[in-house]
C-alpha cells in the first residue's frame, strides 16, 4: 500500500507524538521507506549581514548539524523496529519544503502533528500543517496537539 512515508520533525515532544503511528503504519504495512524531514529556517538576513559572513556559514553549517544528528537519533528508534530509515535536513520555509519533497520524491503518505495554535497566534505564526494540507496532494495522517506520545 505504501512505499513511502514522510514524517516532518521540528524536534519538538509534539512532534515526536506521530512516532507510534509511524511505527504501526510502517511495520504492518511493511513500507519499504519512511523518510524523516527536518526543514529549518534559513539564518535571519538581518543577523546574516550584522555577522562575519565566516560566522554565519559557522552557524548555519552547526545548525544544520544539530538538525541531522537529532534525526539520527530518531532513526535509530526506528530501526531498532526494522524499519528502513532516510533522513533529510533542508533549509527554508517548513511548509514548502515539505509539499516540494513530497511531490519530488513519490512519497505516499504524510504523517505529522499540528501544534494546535489558535487564534491569533496562529494568524500570526500561520500552521505549517494547515498549508501542507490546503497546498499539497499526498494523503496525510494528522495528529491534533495534545494527546501524549506514543513510543
Amino acid at each position: 500500500m505504501y512505499k513511502k512515508i514522510l514524517v516532518p520533525l521540528d524536534g519538538s515532544e509534539l512532534s515526536e507524538s506521530v512516532l507510534g503511528h509511524v511505527i504501526t503504519i510502517a511495520t504492518s504495512c511493511q513500507v519499504p521507506e519512511v523518510v524523516l524531514l527536518r526543514v529549518r529556517e534559513p539564518l535571519d538576513n538581518s543577523v546574516r549581514v550584522a555577522l562575519d559572513p565566516e560566522i554565519a556559514d559557522e552557524l548555519d553549517q552547526a545548525y544544520h548539524d544539530e538538525s541531522a544528528d537529532y534525526l539520527k537519533g530518531i532513526a535509530k528508534k526506528l530501526e531498532k523496529k526494522d524499519i528502513v530509515v532516510k533522513t533529510e535536513v533542508l533549509t527554508g520555509n517548513p511548509a514548502e519544503e515539505i509539499i516540494k519533497y513530497s511531490k519530488n520524491n513519490g512519497i505516499d503518505l504524510i504523517i505529522m502533528s499540528t501544534h494546535g495554535r489558535s487564534g491569533f497566534s496562529r494568524i500570526v505564526f500561520g500552521s505549517v500543517a494547515d498549508k501542507v494540507i490546503r497546498q499539497n496532494e499526498t494523503p496525510i495522517l494528522l495528529r491534533p496537539a495534545g494527546h501524549s506520545a506514543i513510543k
